[in-house]
C-alpha cells in the first residue's frame, strides 16, 4: 500500500507542484494589484511573478511585503498613550476667536498662507498652539549650556530622548547633571535609541546606570529574530524639564558639536529652546515613546503642568513614523513647497528627495519661486553624497539653486517658506527620515522666527559655492556610474 502511495507521489508530484506554484502566483499577483499603490512597482512585481512564477513568488514573499510598516504598527499604534486636554489651540477658521482672546498673535503676519495652514491642519496630529517662544541655539556651544542649566534647575521631572548620546566629555556632563537631579528627587527618565546607542563607547547606558538614572533603549534586542528592528530607529531629540521648558531639533549629544573644542570631525547644528503651550507636544511625544518602551505611564502635573504663553510664535509639534498610514512629514513638505509664492530655503545634511518632492521643487522654481538648497560639500556619509549628486542636475536645470556649504559639516535641518513659515526638527530629506524613522519636527508660523532663521541661512549661503550643471556633467563616467548605483540604493540609506 505504501509503495503504491509513493509511486503515485513520484508520478504526479511535478504536476501538483506546478499547480501549487501556479495558484500561488495568481494569489500573489492579485495581492500586488490590490495593495501595491506604486504603479511601477506593481507592474514590476506582477511581471516578475508571471514570467517566473517560482522565483518571482519567492522574491515577493521575501522582499515585496512591507514588513517594516507592520512591525512599526505593532510597536507604536496610532493611538498615543497620553491625550492632553484643554490646551490653548485653534484652527485657522477660528482666528477671530483667537483675536478676541487677548493673545499676542499677529494674525496678519502669521497666516499669510491660509491655504497652507488648512493643509497642515488636515495632515498634522496636533493642533496649532499660540504664544510660544522658539529660540534657535547654534551648535553645542550655545545649546548644551542652556540644556545643562535647565537640567540643574529642574524641580519635578526631566524627560530626555536622544538618538546618539555619546559618553564623551560632553555626555559625561549631561550624565552628571542628570545624576544630580536624581539626588534632588527629581523624576528623571532617559530614552536612547537601540541603534543610536552603539555610537557611544564606552556605553552611555552603563554611564546612566552608574548614576542610578532611570533609562531605557528604544527597540533594542540582542536576539537574532529581533534584528529587523534595526531598520526602525527613533531619530527624535527631545528634552523636557518640569513640563515647562523644552529643547528639540537635530542635535545629538556629542563633543563633536562643540565647535570651540576643535574636535577631529566637528559637526555644526541647530537646536531650539521652547517655552509656552508648544512644550506639551514635546512632553506628549516623550511620554508616548517611554510608555511604548517601558509600559510606564507618565502623567500628572509633574509631567504635564498648566502652560502659559511665553512668546508670539504659533506652532505645533509634528511626530511622524512608519506606523502611520501615510508619510506625514513628506506630505507636509510637499504642501509647503506647493504653497510657496516668493522664496523657499532648505538646509539639510542629507538630500535624497523622491519623485514627488523633486517634482514639487521643480514646479516651484518654474513658477518663479526662488528655491535655494544648501547641502554640505563634504558629507560624513560619502555614499549618501554620491546618491545625492546623481539627480541634482534635474533641479538645477529648471532653476533651483543648489549650494555646497563649507566645512565643518553642517547637520542643520531648516525649511523656510516666504519668510513667514518654517519647519525645523530632526527630519532629513531622505527616505529613512521621511518613511522609516520616528521623527519630531516643529511647524512654526511667524515672521520674526522665519527672518531669524533666514539670517542663519544667509550666513551659510555667503560661505557656500553655487553648484552648476556643467560641473555635474564634467564628472567622469566612472563617477557618474558610482553615483547612479548609490542612487539605486537610496531607499535603504
Amino acid at each position: 500500500m505504501l509503495e503504491t502511495v509513493f509511486e503515485l507521489i513520484q508520478q504526479y508530484w511535478p504536476y501538483v507542484a506546478t499547480t501549487l506554484v501556479f495558484i500561488l502566483a495568481i494569489v500573489l499577483s492579485a495581492t500586488v494589484i490590490l495593495y501595491k499603490r506604486n504603479e511601477r512597482a506593481a507592474i514590476a512585481w506582477v511581471g516578475l511573478i508571471i514570467l517566473s512564477p517560482l522565483i518571482g513568488s519567492i522574491a515577493y514573499l521575501l522582499l515585496g511585503i512591507n514588513r517594516i510598516k507592520r512591525r512599526a504598527v505593532r510597536i507604536r499604534p496610532d493611538t498615543p498613550a497620553h491625550k492632553l486636554k484643554n490646551l490653548p489651540s485653534f484652527h485657522i477658521e477660528n482666528t477671530k476667536n483667537l483675536s478676541d482672546s487677548g493673545s499676542n498673535v499677529d494674525i496678519k503676519n502669521h497666516f499669510i498662507h491660509k491655504e497652507l495652514t488648512r493643509l497642515t491642519n488636515e495632515l498634522a496630529i496636533n493642533e496649532l498652539t499660540f504664544d510660544n517662544s522658539v529660540f534657535p541655539l547654534i551648535n553645542g556651544d550655545m545649546a548644551y549650556p542652556e540644556m545643562l542649566k535647565a537640567i540643574d534647575n529642574a524641580e519635578h521631572s526631566i524627560g530626555f530622548e536622544a538618538y546618539i548620546f555619546k559618553f564623551d566629555s560632553i555626555g559625561k556632563k549631561f550624565v552628571e547633571a542628570l545624576g544630580r537631579a536624581v539626588d534632588r528627587n527629581v523624576e528623571v527618565r532617559v530614552l536612547v535609541d537601540g541603534v543610536g546607542q552603539v555610537y557611544s563607547w564606552p556605553s552611555i547606558i552603563k554611564g546612566l546606570r552608574s548614576f542610578n538614572i532611570p533609562s531605557a533603549r528604544f527597540m533594542y534586542s540582542l536576539w537574532p529574530w529581533q534584528m529587523p528592528y534595526l531598520n526602525l530607529r527613533n531619530h527624535q531629540k527631545i528634552l523636557v524639564v518640569d513640563g515647562k521648558v523644552g529643547f528639540t531639533g537635530g542635535m545629538n549629544i556629542s563633543s563633536a558639536n562643540v565647535i570651540k573644542q576643535k574636535a577631529r570631525f566637528p559637526i555644526r547644528d541647530i537646536h531650539f529652546k521652547i517655552e509656552g503651550p508648544l512644550v506639551s507636544h514635546l512632553s506628549e511625544a516623550f511620554a508616548d515613546d517611554w510608555y511604548i518602551t517601558t509600559k510606564e505611564s507618565l502623567s500628572g502635573k509633574k509631567w504635564f503642568p498648566e502652560l502659559l504663553g511665553r512668546g508670539e510664535i504659533v506652532a505645533r509639534g509634528i511626530p511622524s513614523g512608519p506606523h502611520e498610514p501615510f508619510e506625514r512629514t513628506r506630505w507636509m513638505l510637499a504642501a509647503a513647497i506647493g504653497e510657496a509664492r516668493k522664496s523657499l530655503c532648505i538646509m539639510t545634511p542629507y538630500f535624497l528627495p523622491d519623485e514627488t518632492l523633486i517634482s514639487c521643487l521643480s514646479l516651484a522654481a518654474m513658477r518663479g519661486v526662488d528655491v535655494d538648497i544648501i547641502l554640505p560639500e563634504k558629507s560624513n556619509l560619502p555614499f549618501v553624497s554620491w546618491a545625492t549628486m546623481a539627480r541634482l542636475d534635474e533641479l538645477i536645470s529648471v532653476g533651483c539653486r543648489v549650494w555646497l556649504g563649507k566645512q565643518p559639516f553642517n547637520h542643520s535641518k531648516i525649511m523656510i517658506v516666504d519668510e513667514c513659515w518654517s519647519m525645523v526638527g530632526s527630519s532629513n530629506w531622505d527616505p529613512r527620515s521621511l518613511i522609516l524613522n520616528f521623527e519630531f519636527n516643529l511647524e512654526c508660523h511667524g515672521t520674526n522666527l522665519a527672518l531669524e532663521l533666514r539670517n542663519i541661512f544667509d550666513q551659510e549661503l555667503d560661505k557656500a559655492r553655487l553648484l552648476n550643471v556643467s560641473e555635474l556633467r564634467k564628472r567622469s563616467i566612472i563617477i557618474k556610474i558610482r553615483d547612479g548605483i548609490a542612487r539605486l540604493c537610496s531607499p535603504y540609506l
